[in-house]
């Protein structure tokens, strides 16, 4: 890559340039026009890319803009395994690697070739059909992050199941919550998970749900660990047992385009956690489609992405994406500080990897340990690094491409959620001089705009809110159960718009920067998690009385959860309760929602109608003064503004 320029940019490489999907701002240009232009034939022209049974679609997209139904290629049959499996074998991979898998453990490596991975979901599938999973069941899977993830996901996908990760560092409450949601009739889980040293007993978790009553028949655990584990017989089963006692081969079953292909549950502002459904057809396209376009992957190249296939990002960029193009994807159980501060190097050199893709929050923490751990290792392998789950920093990015990337990676600083199911903003590398800290551009076929509260379209340097034009193939159909909620809570704000609930701006060169949230999502590390379910923790804790999530800002992780807390008469806010209330998040929710600051306060600031002005609580949290704090003459007691700020802890 070319060094900075006057302009503060920094232009890709002569060499880089070439070998990439879109080599120039001209050539992007016309294509953008194109696929925006005409979007159902810029789709339909891309679906070539996959494989089908047959393209019987009568319309390409249709979209009911008064229900919010749409679909794209409705009666194309086609098969997600088959596409990130059977095709490759045929067409010349059978033993190329598609799986890297490395484990906390360094000793601990497994390299699957695509015939390799294919023999394996092959034999899972027809476990599952010895178990009577049928087209349509929906099957949870709560695995860390090891092969038998990636095999069960595509076992599903092949025989027409629909799968439901939950992230493996989630606690009962949270696991239980989506489990009821989704119904399952089987869960894929395993004895035990390695963590940073530890060994974290993951099935003890699944007997505790099943305590509560379930759907669930089966139980299929994974012996990752060798803990003991308490079995119970004839419900469950251990997954070696099981898979050689099956046929090999299973046909994949021909799925509809707008087919469900898995559940993957997101936090929201209120309630339950919410389980976008993805569809077959258009997300595996957007999968293919996005990785392509983004990364410039070519042939031998190994592609990382440090995500938990619990999130999207994981979904999308450790399985679907890469599988779908035929590509390698290494696969990393463990953290990126232990056993040493250096552990993403040692493994980037190891493995000689050639894309890089992490969230901002890593790369701080990396950073702050400073540049000796890094210049410890090889990093020449590395031709791209990429970035996502949250804004990044440009100091960051600065450090980021000159330390990591060597001054001569160029950085994709990618915008996306769980409801669009891939990438819909993201610098083309090849074909634009970057910009640290703006994600620059809406993909080919991705028609984006930010408006204000008015609906008005901002000027360059307004900020407003981010909404996406009308629906591409990768998008959510409809949150599991709800779409009544679906609608309301993404279409309803700018009727025949999506809101993304994120705040934007465009510069004068058209090109985007991410602001943040606009609702009460708190993106830890760039794992979004809703205030309701944080709070909904310490409320059932028996010492708290009423409790308030907010965002606070933090070096490391972009952001951290300040949660206010209201104990019950007969209770004292002592340093012993911030430690019970710390864990017992922890526990309820996950280590990923552990609060950073506990404020005990007398009460909360709530208007007449009993709204909590969570405005009000965001500002103490950052430190605010009281003159800037606004107005607070709708408050039952404007008073608490001063005791919070008195009491505010930073």
């Amino acid at each position: 890559m070319a060094p900075e320029n006057s302009k503060g940019q920094y232009p890709p490489s002569d060499e880089y340039r070439e070998t990439a999907f879109i080599k120039s701002a001209e050539e992007f240009n016309t294509l953008y026009e194109e696929s925006i232009r005409d979007p159902a034939a810029y789709w339909a022209e891309q679906a070539e890319n996959l494989d089908w049974y047959s393209k019987d679609w009568k319309e390409v997209f249709t979209w009911d803009k008064k229900e919010n139904r749409f679909t794209w290629f409705k009666g194309g049959k086609l098969n997600a395994s088959y596409n990130c499996l059977d095709r490759h074998v045929k067409n010349g991979k059978k033993n190329v690697a598609a799986i890297i898998f490395q484990g906390e453990n360094d000793d601990h490596v497994r390299v699957y070739t695509y015939g390799r991975l294919l023999y394996e979901v092959e034999r899972f599938a027809n476990v599952l059909k010895s178990m009577g999973v049928k087209k349509g069941d929906r099957v949870s899977v709560y695995l860390p992050m090891i092969p038998e993830l990636t095999i069960t996901m595509l076992a599903c996908a092949r025989i027409g199941a629909v799968h439901s990760v939950v992230f493996a560092a989630f606690g009962a409450e949270s696991l239980y919550n989506r489990v009821v949601d989704c119904t399952p009739k089987v869960i894929v889980t395993s004895d035990g998970n390695y963590h940073a040293g530890k060994t974290i007993n993951m099935k003890a978790k699944v007997d505790e749900i099943l305590e509560k009553g379930t759907t669930i028949e089966h139980v299929v655990v994974v012996r990752r660990t060798g803990i003991e584990t308490d079995m119970k017989e004839g419900r469950d089963v251990w997954w070696h047992e099981e898979v050689a006692a099956v046929p090999l081969n299973c046909d994949p079953v021909p799925m509809d385009a707008e087919d469900p292909l898995f559940i993957l549950y997101t936090s929201g502002t209120t309630g339950k956690p919410k389980g976008l459904l993805h569809t077959t057809g258009g997300y595996l396209l957007g999968a293919y489609t996005s990785f392509r376009n983004v990364f410039n992957y070519r042939p031998g190249q190994i592609f990382w992405c440090t995500a938990d296939i619990g999130w999207i990002t994981g979904h999308t960029s450790t399985v679907y994406g890469p599988l779908a193009l035929g590509a390698t994807a290494l696969m990393f159980e463990g953290v990126p500080t232990y056993p040493g501060r250096d552990r993403y190097w040692q493994v980037a050199e190891k493995w000689g990897v050639d894309i890089f893709y992490t969230a901002p929050t890593a790369i701080r923490t990396i950073r702050q340990s400073g540049d000796e751990w890094v210049k410890k290792h090889d990093l020449s392998s590395l031709k791209m690094l990429a970035s996502a789950g949250e804004p990044i920093d440009p100091d960051v990015w600065r450090w980021y491409h000159r330390v990591i990337g060597g001054g001569r990676c160029p950085i994709s600083d990618t915008w996306w959620q769980t409801e669009t199911g891939g990438p819909m903003i993201a610098p083309m590398t090849g074909a634009f001089d970057l910009k640290p800290g703006s994600a620059m551009k809406p993909l080919l076929g991705i028609q984006a705009a930010i408006y204000d509260e008015e609906k008005n379209i901002c000027a360059p340097g307004e900020s407003g809110n981010l909404y996406i034009e009308s629906p591409p193939p990768s998008f959510a159909r409809t949150i599991w159960n709800d779409h009544k909620k679906f609608v309301e809570t993404y279409w309803t704000a700018f009727p025949g718009h999506y809101l993304t609930g994120d705040n934007a701006r465009m510069d004068e060169d058209g090109d985007y920067w991410l602001l943040g949230r606009i609702d009460d999502v708190i993106s830890v590390a760039g794992h979004r998690l809703g205030a309701a379910e944080i709070e909904a923790a310490l409320i059932s804790h028996p010492a708290v009385a009423e409790a308030a999530a907010v965002p606070m800002f933090d070096d490391i992780k972009g952001e951290a959860i300040y949660a206010y807390v209201t104990v019950k008469d007969g209770f004292n806010g002592t340093e012993e309760l911030k430690r019970q209330l710390v864990d017992h998040v922890r526990t309820t929710v996950g280590p990923i929602a552990t609060p950073k600051v506990i404020h005990f306060a007398p009460g909360l600031p709530k208007t007449r109608s009993g709204k909590i002005m969570r405005r009000i609580l965001r500002k103490v949290a950052e430190g605010c003064r009281k003159e800037e704090i606004g107005d607070t003459t709708t408050l039952t007691d404007p008073g608490i503004v001063d005791t919070l700020i008195a009491t505010r802890m930073l």
